[in-house]
């Protein structure tokens, strides 16, 4: 059997998200015939497949009697469109969870959200619709509630709503994810695995829009204290998207190397450098550069962020962390995959 659109989502253990996207999802304004939902776990979980399960069941019989859901204000209940579990194995992480369900698929188009975001009813209509003169990707539109006094977390959470061709929000042929191999496996975490999909079919001239009509709610979720520390780490994949698209890299990502980072950590060094040398001047010297660089570093997280005692906390402490972690992962990077990243 085919579709016109495929619909993707990946996910890892949460059930709660998955179940608000799936709901929207079950009543877009499309014949539910026409299309087909594709979770990817990449858990592979059996709690999340009995899940997946139940709501299939419940689809197949037209009702909405036994999902454990709310449908959208003004909906109607539908009859409902197939909806499929696919494990994956082997390789793990979004890229290869979003390969395992794009390989799934029975249609010519592949439709690409994430699990804790909330489609409009027309979003995929419109979607389907912006393929035309040999399109062969469309990029939707994210749209992020605004915070009142954000974090620094939910402030850079909002940049997401500025980029291009964010998996969150995205459709492709599937001849062309075929032509490329999809995404890169070796992307482990959400992080530049969508940049290097629409930067590998920019370097062939396909035909990539943005269509502004194709709209998703993206809520942003609260985060852990010191979230910032752990997320570092991601700082190794922009080792291999530079690797494979310097030019790219350099014009879409970062113009340059993080010098702020570098300087932080290269006063530190010599502070502790005059600490071993015996030389007390030196060494104050090089504390008081370390000192003002961070203490800059700290106040322009905290310019357009919350002033919550808790928060100013958080930026004083994390700031002193992130640029040593955030060039150490990017030096793991470089090694990792074999190329000169600084």
């Amino acid at each position: 059997m085919t579709f016109l659109v495929s619909v993707v989502i990946p996910t890892f253990r949460r059930h709660e998200l998955l179940n608000r996207c799936l709901a929207a999802l079950l009543a877009q304004d499309l014949d539910p015939a026409s299309y087909e939902v594709i979770v990817a776990d990449d858990a592979a979980s059996e709690d999340t497949r009995q899940f997946v399960d139940e709501i299939a069941g419940s689809a197949s019989g037209g009702s909405f009697a036994s999902l454990r859901m709310t449908l959208p204000t003004g909906a109607n209940e539908p009859i409902l469109p197939t909806i499929r579990y696919v494990p994956v194995t082997g390789a793990h992480g979004p890229a290869a969870a979003r390969n395992a369900g794009w390989r799934a698929a029975h249609s010519e188009i592949i439709a690409f959200i994430d699990d804790d975001c909330i489609p409009t009813i027309n979003w995929l209509k419109a979607g389907v619709n912006a393929f035309a003169d040999g399109v062969v990707g469309v990029s939707g539109k994210i749209v992020i509630p605004p915070v009142l006094h954000p974090t620094d977390y939910e402030l850079n959470a909002t940049q997401l709503a500025k980029v291009d061709f964010v998996t969150a929000n995205c459709f492709y042929r599937r001849e062309a994810l075929e032509e490329v191999g999809g995404f890169d496996e070796r992307f482990k975490m959400a992080w530049r695995e969508d940049s290097d999909l629409v930067f590998t079919l920019r370097e062939r001239n396909a035909r990539l829009i943005n269509a502004p009509e194709v709209v998703v709610m993206h809520p942003i979720r609260s985060a852990p204290w010191g979230i910032s520390l752990s997320q570092q780490r991601k700082s190794m994949f922009n080792a291999l998207l530079y690797k494979k698209h310097p030019t790219l890299y350099r014009k879409y990502i970062r113009a340059s190397p993080p010098w702020d980072y570098y300087c932080i950590i290269g006063a530190l060094l010599v502070t502790l450098a005059g600490l071993l040398a015996g030389l007390p001047l030196v060494a104050l010297l090089a504390f008081g550069t370390w000192f003002f660089l961070t203490g800059l570093f700290s106040m322009r997280r905290l310019r357009h962020t919350s002033h919550a005692p808790a928060h100013v906390a958080e930026m004083i402490v994390t700031s002193m962390f992130i640029p040593p972690l955030a060039i150490f992962w990017r030096l793991v990077g470089a090694f990792k995959f074999r190329v000169f990243f600084l």
